[in-house]
C-alpha cells in the first residue's frame, strides 16, 4: 500500500469521505488511489477557492470535516480567501496539499514555495508528512485537529505519496473532550442578567442553533435582556417555530444604536463586537463605554452554556418562537425590497440559504423571518467569492434539502466556475443572482470612510472602479455555458415564476435578478 492509498483510507476511517479537489502533478498518486477507495467521494472543482469554500459549506451543514486536495503552495494560495472564511466560522476542514518530492525540493523548481508559511495564515494545525509509514497516522491526526473547529493542513510530498510499500491505515484519533463552561463565568453572567441593569446577550457559534436560541429567548423573557446574534453567524437556524434573533448590523452607526445603553455585554459563543473597518470619527470597539463584558463560552459548547445559564435565571420560562408568516408576493418592476419579498414568499421548507447578497440582500432578514424553518449561512470572514462555493458544499452535505444561493454579482465573478460543479454533480442549488451592475457596497464605503470628499474633477476614474459595466455581465449566458439553466427576470412576477420552476425541477438553476443598486 502506498502513502496516498493509506492517506485516503485513513481519512475515510476517521469519517472524512468527501474531497473537493483541484489536483496537479504532485497529487497524481492521490488521484490514482481513489479507485481503490470507493467510499471517498471526490468532487472536481475548477478553482481552488471553490474547493476551500465548498469544504467550509459542507462542514457547516454536515457538522464534520470535508477534505480539499490542492496543488502545492500556489494552489493553496488560491484557496486562502475561503480558508480565511472557514477559520472565522470555526469550520472543520482538512487540507491535503501535494508537495514536490523531498529530494527535488533543493532544486528550487518553479513551483517551489514555503507551503507551511502559507498554510499557517489560516490553519490551526499544520504537519508535513515525512515518511510513508506515518501518512495514515498524520491523516487521522489532521481529522482530529479539524474536529476541534479549525483548518488542519497536511502537506504530502510526492515521493512519500508514491512509495509502494509501508503505508499503514490508522485508526481514528479519539475526539478531545469538549470543555464545559467555567462555573464562575456562568455565575458572573447570571448575576449581571439578574442585576436589573441593561444587558445585551450576544450569541454566536453553536448558540445560533434552534436550541441555543430557545435558551437565549428564555433568558431574555425572564430578565429583560436584549438578545443579538453576531453579524455573520456560521449557521443560523431560523424561521417558523424557532426563536427569532436580530443580528448586530454591519454598519457601525446602526450597531452602535443596537448596543447603546448596555451596562453588561454577555458573550456566549460570540466575539466582542467591533467595527469591520476603521472609520474616521467612529468607534472601533462597539461595546458601550463603561459596559462590563462577560465571556461565558467559546464557539463550541455555547448552546449548552446557554441552557445552563437559562436554568439559573429563567427556570420554567418558555421560549417564544416565530409564527409562520410570509410577505405577499409583490408585483411590478424589481427593486431590492420587492426581490426580498419574493424570496420570503417562496423560500422552501428546509431550505439552506447561502447568503452573499451583500447590499442587494437588504430586506431579506425581515422578509424571511417567518418563512418555513430553514438554515442561513453567512460570510463569516468577509472575504467575498464564498457564496457559490459554500452552496456547492452545502448541497453535497445535504442532498435531500434545497439550497438557495443568494448571490451578489461582483462577488459571484470571483468563483463563478462553481456553477460548472453544480451542473456536473447535479446539485440542487438555485442561484439567485442579484445583478445591479455595480460594486454597490464599495460605493457606500467610499462615503463611510470619508474618501468621497477627496474625489477630484468629475470623479469618473474613481466611479469606474466601483461599477461593473462596460461590458455588462450576462450571467444567464455564463450559466448556460457551464451547463446550468438560467433566466433573466426584471419583474416580481417573472422572478416568482422562475423560482417556482427551479423548485419544481431537479438540478441546478440560475435566476438573474435585475435590480437597481441600493447605493447610487
Amino acid at each position: 500500500m502506498n502513502g496516498a492509498h493509506a492517506l485516503i483510507r485513513s481519512l475515510v476511517t476517521s469519517g472524512v469521505d468527501v474531497c473537493f479537489a483541484n489536483p496537479g502533478t504532485s497529487e497524481m498518486h492521490f488521484v490514482a488511489a481513489l479507485d481503490g477507495v470507493p467510499e471517498m467521494r471526490a468532487v472536481l472543482v475548477l478553482f481552488e477557492g471553490v474547493a476551500t469554500g465548498a469544504a467550509d459549506g459542507y462542514a457547516r451543514m454536515a457538522e464534520r470535516p470535508a477534505a480539499t486536495l490542492l496543488h502545492l503552495g500556489p494552489g493553496l494560495g488560491n484557496g486562502v480567501a475561503n480558508l480565511h472564511n472557514a477559520r472565522r466560522a470555526g469550520s472543520p476542514v482538512v487540507n491535503v496539499i501535494g508537495d514536490h518530492a523531498t529530494y527535488h525540493a533543493k532544486y528550487d523548481a518553479p513551483l517551489q514555495s514555503d507551503i507551511g508559511a502559507i498554510a499557517g495564515a489560516v490553519s490551526g494545525w499544520v504537519r508535513h508528512s515525512a515518511l510513508t509509514s506515518e501518512v495514515g497516522a498524520d491523516a487521522a491526526a489532521a481529522v482530529a485537529a479539524a474536529r476541534e473547529g479549525q483548518v488542519a493542513t497536511l502537506v504530502l510530498p510526492a515521493d512519500v505519496s508514491w512509495e509502494p510499500d509501508g503505508g499503514v491505515v490508522a485508526d481514528p484519533v479519539p475526539a478531545a473532550p469538549r470543555a464545559a463552561a467555567d462555573p464562575d463565568a456562568v455565575g458572573a453572567a447570571a448575576a449581571a442578567l439578574r442585576s436589573g441593569e441593561p444587558c445585551i446577550l450576544l450569541v454566536g457559534g453553536d448558540a445560533t442553533s434552534a436550541d441555543g436560541l430557545a435558551a437565549a429567548d428564555r433568558i431574555a423573557a425572564a430578565t429583560g435582556a436584549t438578545v443579538l446574534a453576531e453579524t455573520f453567524p456560521t449557521r443560523l437556524e431560523r424561521g417558523a417555530g424557532v426563536a427569532p434573533v436580530e443580528r448586530v448590523a454591519y454598519q457601525v452607526d446602526i450597531a452602535v444604536r443596537q448596543l447603546a445603553g448596555a451596562q453588561h455585554v454577555v458573550l456566549v459563543g460570540a466575539r466582542s463586537p467591533v467595527g469591520f473597518f476603521a472609520y474616521p470619527g467612529k468607534p472601533s470597539d462597539l461595546v458601550p463605554p463603561g459596559a462590563h463584558v462577560h465571556t461565558v463560552a467559546a464557539r463550541e459548547g455555547a448552546a449548552a452554556a446557554l441552557d445552563e445559564l437559562a436554568d439559573l435565571v429563567a427556570p420554567g420560562t418558555t421560549a417564544r418562537v416565530a409564527a409562520l408568516a410570509r410577505p405577499e408576493l409583490p408585483t411590478g418592476a424589481l427593486t431590492v425590497a420587492s426581490a426580498a419579498a419574493v424570496v420570503g414568499a417562496l423560500l422552501p421548507e428546509g431550505a439552506i440559504v447561502v447568503d452573499e447578497a451583500v447590499t442587494s440582500g437588504f430586506g431579506l432578514p425581515g422578509d424571511t423571518a417567518g418563512a418555513p424553518r430553514h438554515d442561513w449561512l453567512t460570510l463569516t470572514g468577509g472575504a467575498i467569492g464564498w457564496g457559490l462555493p459554500a452552496a456547492t458544499g452545502a448541497a453535497v452535505a445535504c442532498p435531500d434539502r434545497p439550497v438557495w444561493a443568494l448571490q451578489a454579482d461582483g462577488s459571484a465573478m470571483y468563483t463563478i466556475s462553481a456553477l460548472w460543479t453544480h451542473a456536473r454533480e447535479g446539485l440542487d442549488v438555485t442561484t439567485v443572482l442579484y445583478n445591479n451592475n455595480a460594486y454597490a457596497i464599495l460605493r457606500g464605503e467610499l462615503q463611510q470612510v470619508g474618501a468621497a470628499g477627496f474625489v477630484q474633477h468629475d470623479g469618473k476614474r474613481a466611479k469606474a472602479l466601483l461599477d461593473l459595466g462596460g461590458p455588462d455581465l450576462d450571467f444567464v449566458s455564463i450559466a448556460r455555458g457551464m451547463g446550468v439553466p438560467g433566466v433573466r427576470v426584471t419583474t416580481a412576477e417573472e422572478m416568482a415564476d422562475a423560482l417556482r420552476r427551479a423548485s419544481a425541477e431537479p438540478g441546478p438553476h440560475l435566476v438573474e435578478v435585475m435590480v437597481p443598486p441600493l447605493v447610487a
